[in-house]
């Protein structure tokens, strides 16, 4: 009876997110504290019945329960239990249940995390992530319902996608999810701020630590997925520009610029609309990334379904709830205040040039990933974008981005003359040039585009290590320890997470530079040499898996006659699939400075195999620079202001920096320079 519990608790979550959807959006219009109340026990009990259903499905994949038609087609008894649990969001219908409980558990994180909160905004916060839940959840009911019964039942199941039996599975797409749902937090506290007509600082600090922790979930499951098809697809690549892939990459890209908008709303009152706007726009990416995953508009690896009929939904879905949401923002911009006032030379310039450069990048990735799929729907042909065009419109973009990342820790908040910050400036730009023009030689020849990303990467480990140098030196009548410690947590965050960026720079440019690679025929015996490394291949054996045959290859490393790696990449048949097919499993060799890499291909007979291996230096650079933003982003969220006494103690200090609606434009904030 699993499958008819589940059933009956998403119809109750369904009830639930309903009610916490009406009744405290209705309350705080009218006033009634009953049911402005009543949005955290929703919440709660929604989340309650989501989890029992998500349960019930994890008890039917554990069970080998064939009656449930979602586990005959991504499950099989032989299976190891780690994939059956991780089964249950590998494909469409649980994943989007996954979907449902995350959105729930960032729910009931609000209901827990906002008590200090007036009751009318943590009502409309809440009834409007109820009103999300309500589309998801009727989206599972009405068009993928994971307990459809298979009557009679199946002996056994078509087994999970063989490309999906990988750890890689069992982390990412929750680490994905979170990143993905968390951006309807931001966007419930914009859609808050707009209907009360208050858009403060207030709201600005407190849509800041959750806009940045599902930044920080959006960066590792990125990075996460990025790795995972490294290893996994056996070709060797680290970003495809696959249509998926870059679905993830837009919302990414409007949050970062969400975030630094939300510094200067915090920190000077200005960008509000803005920032307002710019939550919209990372919530209706996450909707857009759903609606081409689950649309069947594209075929991918990571696509999780065919069914025009679901793509008709969330398409319907999207338009009600961004086209509301936009048309809520123009009635209100008109009415709100631009903020404080500043120079061309000046953080808040810096930051704009910023965010717009951002938005720009993001316009870019959306057109090479729609256009495509326009025109094969308008039965004009098909049509390839990939790494060119988007290596060609995203350089010239982001370069500027770097740059200007650099500056703006070091300008001074409402404008300074240039003079002083280029003279500021002006050694960290001459180390990083120098840096620039001397590391390519190091790794072997002179490279335009690597020296240009070097330059890049080690301006801002310059700019950073200058700023922090400033800041210690404010007070240098105390000691150094004293001063290191009086810095706050959201500083220091700041600064891991832009030489995280620099530590990614350096990967994705020295491994794009100099990376080498070479497919030999090899047998028993026979070597290759690549990168001063030699290969030496002694053959394949079969081995026998839990739901798989495999061939295994032994490949012996040597440099300069010493063995430095053994490397056993494998060519597997599982054998339970509906269609079996030959999946490569890469052997890779990671150190500090470079990967090994080898994938088995075709056997030729005859004890002749096809092989392919890599030299791919600096390439785990790109996820320790990730993780280090990742890491970044949530030091920065335990910086002491995010805490709820001292932050109702702000709100209730007088002088306040707050917007609220009136009949005409609010009057500007005098402008002021912080020296």
């Amino acid at each position: 009876m699993s499958a008819e519990l589940g059933q009956f608790a998403l119809v109750l979550a369904l009830t639930l997110a309903l009610a916490q959807g009406v009744l405290p959006l209705m309350g705080a219009a009218r006033g009634n504290g009953d049911w402005m109340a009543f949005a955290r026990p929703a919440a709660r009990g929604q989340c309650l019945f989501v989890a029992i259903a998500f349960a019930c499905l994890t008890q039917a994949f554990v069970s080998n329960d064939f009656s449930v038609l979602y586990v005959v087609q991504h499950s099989n008894s032989a299976l190891p239990l780690p994939y059956r649990i991780a089964g249950v969001w590998g494909g469409h219908e649980g994943s989007i249940l996954l979907w449902a409980l995350i959105l729930g558990g960032w729910s009931v994180a609000v209901s827990f995390f906002s008590r200090h909160l007036d009751e009318p905004t943590r009502a409309r916060i809440l009834g409007v992530m109820g009103l999300v839940s309500v589309g998801f959840l009727a989206f599972i009911l009405f068009t993928s319902n994971p307990f459809s019964r298979l009557l009679p039942a199946a002996p056994d199941g078509q087994d999970l996608n063989p490309q999906l039996q990988d750890p890689g599975l069992i982390f990412h797409p929750p680490l994905l999810y979170m990143g993905y749902v968390g951006t309807v937090v931001a966007f419930a506290f914009a859609i808050a701020a707009l209907l009360a007509g208050r858009l403060d600082a207030a709201w600005a600090r407190w849509s800041r630590p959750w806009a940045t922790v599902s930044w920080c979930f959006l960066t590792l499951g990125i990075a996460l997925g990025s790795a995972w098809a490294y290893y996994e697809l056996g070709w060797g690549g680290w970003w495809f520009w696959d249509p998926v892939e870059n679905a993830s990459l837009m919302p990414w890209l409007v949050c970062t610029a969400l975030l630094h908008s939300l510094a200067v709303t915090e920190k000077r009152g200005g960008f509000r609309m803005w920032t307002a706007l710019l939550a919209i726009i990372a919530f209706a990416l996450s909707l857009l990334g759903t609606f081409l995953v689950r649309s069947g508009v594209l075929t991918s690896v990571h696509a999780f379904a065919t069914d025009p009929s679901r793509g008709i939904y969330i398409l319907g879905f999207l338009i009600t709830v961004i086209g509301g949401s936009l048309l809520l923002f123009a009635w209100r911009a008109p009415r709100v205040g631009d903020g404080s006032r500043f120079e061309l030379v000046s953080r808040e310039a810096m930051l704009l040039v910023n965010n717009l450069l951002l938005l720009v990048a993001c316009a870019a990735v959306l057109l090479g990933t729609l256009y495509p799929l326009l025109l094969d729907a308008l039965g004009l042909g098909k049509l390839s974008v990939g790494a060119p065009y988007f290596d060609s419109v995203l350089v010239p973009l982001m370069a500027p981005a770097l740059f200007l990342m650099g500056v703006g820790p070091l300008t001074r908040w409402g404008g300074e003359p240039g003079l002083d910050l280029a003279r500021r400036l002006r050694w960290a730009l001459a180390v990083s040039l120098a840096s620039a023009m001397l590391a390519p030689w190091l790794m072997g020849g002179w490279s335009a585009l690597v020296g240009l990303g070097l330059f890049f990467a080690f301006w801002i480990f310059a700019t950073t290590a200058l700023g922090l140098a400033r800041q210690l030196r404010r007070r240098g009548h105390e000691s150094l320890w004293l001063r290191l410690r009086q810095q706050p947590r959201s500083y220091y965050g700041m600064l891991l997470a832009h030489c995280g960026l620099a530590v990614f720079i350096v990967g994705v440019s020295l491994v794009k530079g100099y990376e080498q690679e070479r497919d030999v025929t090899m047998e028993p015996g026979l070597s290759t040499t690549l990168a001063g490394y030699e290969f030496r291949f002694d053959g394949v054996r079969r081995q026998r898996g839990p739901n798989y045959q495999a061939d295994v290859a032994t490949l012996r490393v040597l440099q300069g006659g010493q063995a430095v790696a053994t490397l056993q990449p494998e060519r597997r048949l599982y054998t339970a699939s509906r269609n079996p097919t030959p999946m490569t499993e890469a052997a890779i060799e990671t150190g500090l400075t470079r990967d090994l890499y080898a994938a088995l291909g075709e056997p030729l007979g005859g004890n002749r195999w096809v092989v392919r291996v890599y030299y791919k230096p600096f390439v785990a650079w790109i996820w320790w620079g990730c993780l280090c933003m990742a890491l970044g982003g949530l030091w920065a969220v335990l910086d002491r202001r995010y805490r709820p006494r001292l932050v109702a103690a702000a709100q209730a200090a007088p002088g306040g920096v707050a917007a609220r609606v009136a009949p005409g434009p609010a009057a500007a904030l005098p402008k002021r320079v912080r020296r």
